[in-house]
């Protein structure tokens, strides 16, 4: 007979009294143990101007591509022919609304004709209010002497945004009709999404040069997750019912896929584009770091010589612009909702309507083109001056008012928190907090998430920038713990309270379409050039994804289980902390997911206004030729951090789950 295992005995009895929590302490208390004795040794510190042998073997790297780019056939018939084809686009968009071309002082369509187009395809496709919004955030851009950096901007994205859909909807069907295709494709997502936007530039630049043609094709390797995985998700979320009864008609699969399936997930394809032009958005502002024209080329120049007031005008052009682009793809995705609540007689006025529209677009198109008060922007920009003056004077008044507030806080969080937790990273031994970093993802995510850690510990240490990874390690475990704790307080308050959330939720939305390069501007005002300043930005960055997830988590708490607990005389904080966080920690551990990721992302960003570590090993690595193998080694570093943290916080939301 076969033996039974004893499940009875000490060692079973031991297991189910260490909790998760116990055990998490049991390794911290014994990693402040052995730091106090081991402090000081096999720290793995380099000097910002030392290099190890893997940097120097990448800048080799980078000389012999350098070298080898005009006669390697690699490079003359691929990635070459790759960048041409890109940068063709890039000049064609740009000639047609940004750039002068050959034999015109002008692009081919002025000011005039593209605020016209934009106020017409933005009632096309959504409504009259979004086009009274385009239109006027168009004109902004003019009134703030941006017009020629916005429209740059915009080409950039437009081109990105067409690749990016071209390349990523195909695929998104593909991976919505087949089981086998979304799996291989999933975990290629999920990396592609966890890597921090830095961290695209430096090996594309390796490849394809810098300048708009590399950087559209960085920012289509960035937007194009969001566009397969929603529409593959889309695609599967037809009721199955439907699509057996198309099968009953003896629909083809073709058939299928046009008539049925993407008219039935339109409006959800719709959010994929929108969240596509977001990214995109975002990205082409921060490669402005390789040579892209635009705003984010006018906010970095800013940023880098904290100037305040051009930063604060620029970085409210590319907020606009951000704005105007979300609500056009929104209402986009709403207009068949909309016509149908408004009626029929709407309806059959729409087509002479916008066939009106169409010909009073092409005629303020016509004059863009022929006359050139038309086509260069009137005014010198004097509303962008007096934004600019009025954002120094704004910073100069809360520097010289607020210093004590500011600086009170900075202090606190700096040496209450981010000193410590970062001298216990730095100053331990490399291999002791290798091992606490693998035993905590063994107890959080378990053996997987463990094996995930280690791996990329060993990794981490190979790049030469163990204490730099340690001291962004440092900031981004500190900026989490914030964003957690806005989410928690914000999160419950929403999720308990339907007014309150109808009045939040707006403000995070608007939040999270902003690219990250903007909130750097309003805190180098506040906290100065700092790795504070960073780790602010991060938090503010992050916290509206955790706050809407824990807000959601709350409200899901079953109703018949907070009257049960209510009933027995329990108080609101009991409720809260008793019944409706532990119900729900799933969301809990997502929203700390979420919120590792976009600090982690946000953190290395803040390396343009003082935060240092990775964040500046990349920016350096872009500046100095003999540091761009650290700069790359340096991004390798940070998707090593990023794919630690996704894969044990990910893991530790499945178990919460189960």
């Amino acid at each position: 007979m076969a033996a039974v295992a004893d499940t009875s005995g000490p060692v079973a009895t031991w297991r189910q009294k260490v909790t998760r929590p116990m055990a998490v302490g049991a390794i911290l208390v014994a990693w402040l143990v052995l730091f106090a004795v081991l402090r000081g040794r096999q720290t793995l510190t380099l000097a910002a101007a030392d290099l190890t042998s893997l940097h120097r073997w990448l800048n080799d790297v980078n000389d012999t591509v350098g070298a080898g780019r005009d006669s390697n056939p690699l490079f003359l018939y691929f990635f070459n022919e790759i960048r041409l084809a890109i940068d063709h686009l890039v000049t064609f968009v740009q000639s047609l609304i940004s750039q002068p071309t050959a034999g015109r002082p002008v692009p081919q369509i002025g000011w005039l004709g593209v605020v016209g187009i934009a106020g017409y395809l933005s009632w096309a496709v959504g409504n009259w209010r979004v086009a009274l919004l385009a239109v006027a955030g168009f004109t902004f851009f003019g009134l703030q002497g941006l017009w020629q950096e916005s429209m740059d901007t915009l080409a950039l994205t437009l081109s990105a945004v067409l690749v990016a859909l071209l390349i990523g909807i195909p695929l998104g069907v593909w991976a919505g009709l087949s089981d086998r295709c979304n799996k291989i494709m999933t975990p290629f997502l999920d990396f592609m999404q966890t890597m921090p936007t830095f961290v695209y530039l430096a090996p594309l630049t390796l490849v394809f040069l810098i300048g708009g043609a590399s950087a559209v094709i960085t920012t289509v390797i960035y937007a194009a997750p969001p566009a397969i995985r929603i529409t593959a998700h889309a695609i599967r979320s037809v009721p199955a019912t439907t699509v057996e009864a198309a099968d009953s008609l003896g629909t083809t699969r073709r058939q299928q896929l046009l008539k049925v399936l993407l008219p039935l997930s339109q409006r959800t394809v719709v959010m994929g584009v929108n969240q596509t032009i977001m990214a995109a958005l975002a990205m082409v502002t921060i490669a402005a770091l390789i040579d892209a024209p635009g705003l984010g080329k006018t906010v970095v120049q800013a940023l880098q010589s904290l100037d305040v007031g051009t930063a604060f005008n620029a970085g409210l052009a590319i907020v606009v612009m951000a704005i105007v682009l979300d609500r056009v793809t929104t209402a986009a995705a709403g207009r068949a909702d909309t016509a149908r609540r408004t009626g029929g007689a709407l309806v059959r006025w729409r087509r002479p309507l916008l066939a009106a529209g169409g010909i009073g677009t092409a005629f303020l198109v016509y004059v863009s083109h022929t006359y050139v008060y038309a086509a260069e922007f009137p005014g010198d920009g004097t509303a962008g001056t007096h934004i600019a003056s009025w954002a120094d004077t704004a910073t100069t008044w809360l520097q010289d008012h607020l210093s004590g507030l500011t600086n009170a806080a900075r202090d606190v969080i700096t040496y209450g928190l981010l000193n410590p937790f970062q001298t216990l990273l730095t100053d331990s031994p490399w291999w002791l907090v290798g091992l606490t970093l693998v035993a905590l993802g063994a107890v959080l995510g378990g053996r997987r998430a463990a094996v995930t850690a280690a791996v990329c510990v060993g990794l981490l240490v190979g790049t030469g920038l163990w204490s730099d990874g340690m001291t962004t390690l440092a900031s981004t475990a500190v900026a989490t713990v914030l964003v957690m704790l806005l989410g928690a307080v914000f999160g419950v308050w929403m999720g308990r309270s339907a007014l309150v959330d109808r009045l939040v939720r707006p403000t995070l939305d608007a939040a999270q379409v902003m690219p990250p390069f903007v909130y750097l501007v309003p805190f180098l005002a506040l906290f100065g050039a700092t790795r504070f300043t960073a780790i602010v930005a991060a938090v503010v960055y992050a916290a509206p994804v955790a706050i809407k997830i824990i807000a959601d988590g709350v409200r899901n708490v079953p109703e018949s289980t907070v009257e049960a607990t209510t009933s027995v005389g329990c108080t609101t904080w009991q409720i809260i902390t008793k019944v409706q966080l532990p119900v729900a920690r799933g969301a809990l551990t997502l929203a700390t997911n979420q919120g590792l990721i976009y600090v982690l992302s946000m953190v290395v960003v803040g390396g343009l206004v003082g935060a240092g570590a990775l964040g500046y090993d990349v920016v350096a690595g872009f500046s100095q030729g003999q540091l761009y193998g650290k700069g790359l080694a340096a991004g390798l570093a940070i998707v090593l951090l990023g794919v630690m943290f996704d894969r044990i916080t990910q893991a530790a939301a499945r178990r919460t789950r189960a």
